[in-house]
This record gives structure tokens, sequence and C-alpha cells, in this order.
């Protein structure tokens, strides 16, 4: 090649002269159900996710359970199959952080059993995340129940954090809650928005408290639906269709719990109660009863209703009586 040759740098057509989009790389920590639904959504909107796992067989097992979700949405006439290969090309599983290296926002979204194991790996999991991207990279946590400012406490660039949640089921709600913590500037609030927007959520700004409004007004309907099943005021199919047909809501408050998952509502309900010590937020023995015997909902087969292998609504689990 002579000292004349042209050359695509010269026309600004070069890698380093390219203008960056604010988003097109999102690490996310966690590849359970909550992990997968929030990949799959992000990649379907044409980012690159990358999903952290322990080992490589949580992400074998993640990537096949993504892409049985992907066929029954093909069956339902929900995507094309070159839909479904494209969004699964986008989505690369790793066990090493440094792969977050050059993603513009991350987000925690792990499951824990308890609130305090919760805290706790959420805390280091987050210094972990700080010690592998760039400055102005995005770190958020999904938790409803626990405040961003004290996760990020140890962190040393706090300004960059948030809380962004995705309302469960996480794929298919409209809103995200995003809260501005004590330490947060303005500049990763104000980002933070710009991406809930491009992949497609209505944002909901919200000061920073233990469950926002979201998880705060879904348990204490949960526990008082419990409440009156127990009480015999109601039958539980009648209580459902109660708040369907009379409020309009598309799940009743049984198949809404059975769908998030009653696992995760239990500690939904430990969490607030620990923070508040309002009886209101005190989880059903019932709820209790279920979640000991690993009848957690859909996820299970099992929960206030029965499930087939589709995740469809059956009939009402036979343990519980009305």
């Amino acid at each position: 090649m002579t000292e004349n040759t042209e050359r695509l740098e010269d026309y600004g057509l070069s890698k380093e002269n390219k203008p960056k989009t604010l988003f097109s790389r999102v690490g996310i920590v966690g590849a359970g159900s909550v992990g997968q639904n929030i990949a799959r959504m992000i990649s379907a909107k044409g980012l690159d996710v990358v999903i952290l796992e322990i080992s490589q067989e949580k992400i074998d097992q993640a990537y096949e359970e993504l892409a049985k979700e992907l066929d029954r949405m093909i069956e339902r006439w929900g995507m094309t199959n070159s839909e479904k290969l494209g969004i699964l090309s986008r989505i690369k599983g790793t066990t090493d952080y440094s792969m977050f290296k050059g993603c513009d926002i991350v987000i925690e979204a792990i499951k824990s059993s308890s609130r305090e194991h919760s805290h706790d790996i959420r805390m280091q999991i987050l210094k972990k995340i700080e010690q592998h991207v760039d400055r102005d990279t995005i770190i958020a946590t999904n938790s409803s129940t626990q405040v961003i400012t004290e996760l990020t406490a140890d962190l040393i660039h706090k300004d960059r954090c948030v809380s962004f949640h995705f309302l469960a089921p996480e794929a298919d709600a409209r809103v995200v809650e995003i809260v501005k913590g004590l330490y947060t500037s303005q500049a990763a609030y104000e980002n933070t928005i710009k991406f809930a927007v491009l992949i497609g959520k209505k944002v909901i700004p919200v000061r920073e408290s233990p469950g926002i409004i979201s998880t705060r007004l879904f348990v204490p309907l949960i526990n008082e639906a419990c409440e009156i099943l127990m009480e015999g005021v109601g039958k539980m199919e009648d209580i459902d269709l109660t708040m369907k047909v009379g409020f309009g809501l598309p799940l009743g408050p049984f198949e809404m719990a059975d769908k998030i998952g009653l696992d995760k509502i239990l500690r939904w309900c430990e969490n607030l109660y620990d923070e508040f010590g309002d009886l209101k937020y005190k989880s059903s023995p019932l709820l209790k009863k279920l979640v000991r015997a690993n009848q957690w909902g859909r996820r299970t087969g099992r929960g206030f209703y029965e499930y087939n292998k589709d995740g469809m609504k059956t009939v009402k689990n036979p343990s519980i009586e009305n």
C-alpha cells in the first residue's frame, strides 16, 4: 500500500470515529426467571445482552428455558423463528464479571432466599460490577424492597447507581419504577429514563422507599385475599373474578400471585414487615404453607391453582379448602 492510498479513516468511517449510541450493550446478573425475562425483552429491542451466572450449567439451563419460552411465543403467533434466533444470538452467557466491560448499564436481578442474605449478596455483586465496568456505566438493582442508597454504601462511585424495578412479570410489564438514590447523579438518573424509553417502558418516578409503589400495594392485596379465603367469605375463583370483572384487572390476586411466584411474594412480605413492622405486610399462613410445600405457582406447576406443562391454569389446588 502506497502513501497516497486512500483509507476509510480519511472519510471519518473508522470504528474510532463512529458515534457511540447511548445504549447498545446491557449486562444482567442472574439467569433465573427474572434475569431471563429481562434479557429476552431487552434483546428483542435489538440490544446485545451479557447475562452472568455462577456456573456454565446454570447458563446452559437458562438458554434452554429461554428457547422454550420463545418457542411458546412462536406457537401463539407472537413471533417468528427468525426473530427467535435473533433474540438468542444477542444474548451471551458468562461466569466472568470482566465480560461487563463495555456495557452501558448492568442490572442486578438475582433471586435470594432471605432479606439478610439478599442484602449482603447484592452489595457484594454491585461491588464486583463496579470493579469491571467503565466509569460512566450505570449500575442498577431490580430489587423493589431494598433501597439503592443502602446497597451501594460501599461503592466508590455511588453517583451512577439507581433502582430500576421491572414490575412482575418482567417482560410483559409496560412500566418500570425508577428510583434516584441519595447519591445518584441527575445525569445517571436521566440516562436511565432514556434507557427505559428505548426498551419501550413507561417510567414511573418513585421516591426511595422499601417496596416503592407496586410491591407495597400488591403485598397487602394478596394477604387480604388470603384472609378472605380462609374466613370462608368467598371462594378463591370468585375472589379472582371479583377483581377481574369488577375492577378490570387482567388477573385476580391469586392468579397474579401464581404468575409472579409465591416464594418471591413471601420474601416481599418478610422484607416489608421487617422494615415497617406493619401487620398488613405480615405474610399469610396460607402463603407460607404453599411455599413450604414448594408449590410456588406457575413455575412449579402448582400454587393457588394447578398448571399444565404450557403454564396454562387447569384447576384449583386441591389442598386449598374453601
